[in-house]
Formats: C-alpha cells, sequence, structure tokens
C-alpha cells in the first residue's frame, strides 16, 4: 500500500510539472499560477489519494545556472526550470498494527517549452 501510494503522489508530481512547463510567460492566455498547479494537481483524480490532503508547492529557477528566483522576476521563460513538489500524509490501517501515518513526498522538474 506505501509503495503504490508514493507512485501515485510521484505521478502527481510529474504531472504538474508537465501542466507548468507548457504554460510558462510564452504561452498567450494560459501562464499557470502556484495556485492553478495545485488546482490542476488535486483534480487528477488519483486512485486511492485524499485529493483535498496533497500539498503542492511550485518554484522557479533560472537554468542553466540553477539560482533561484519568483515568477514576478521572469523565471516562467522558455528555458527556466519548474520544480513542482508534492506532499501527501499517507495512513494506513493494517489489522493488529497500529493506525500509522506516513509523508509521501515527491518532485519532478522539468524545463519550460513556451
Amino acid at each position: 500500500m506505501a509503495v503504490f501510494a508514493h507512485h501515485q503522489v510521484s505521478e502527481a508530481a510529474r504531472e504538474g510539472s508537465r501542466y507548468a512547463m507548457v504554460r510558462g510567460t510564452s504561452c498567450t492566455n494560459c501562464t499557470a499560477t502556484s495556485a492553478q498547479i495545485q488546482t490542476y494537481v488535486r483534480g487528477l483524480s488519483l486512485p486511492a489519494i485524499n485529493s483535498s490532503s496533497l500539498v503542492v508547492t511550485t518554484s522557479y529557477s533560472s537554468y542553466p545556472t540553477g539560482s533561484s528566483c519568483t515568477p514576478n522576476a521572469n523565471c516562467e521563460n522558455p528555458g527556466d526550470l519548474v520544480t513542482v513538489q508534492v506532499n501527501y500524509p499517507s495512513s494506513f490501517n493494517v489489522p493488529f498494527v497500529p493506525a500509522t501515518v506516513l509523508n509521501m513526498n515527491a518532485s519532478s522538474s522539468m524545463v519550460i517549452s513556451q
């Protein structure tokens, strides 16, 4: 169950970074904010995942130098890097074992294409 949950969280991070990479500053009327990326990831309908518990964090950096910056500092341009990190508190209830919460974390980085 833990491996399945981690796979789903990893998939959410990959899908979030794919969504952001095609919505950079060169995309007419389709740039993506951090809130829009979180809404997109939460709307993926991943099996066995409570989407309202997903915490999605988006960060940008100039590529290839790796220096961090904010989207307002022109870091959403083609060639810059977007990183989407997804955190999920996954609870497991197994008979005869105390209930456990495992924090699943995954991140994905992609170069903005447009």
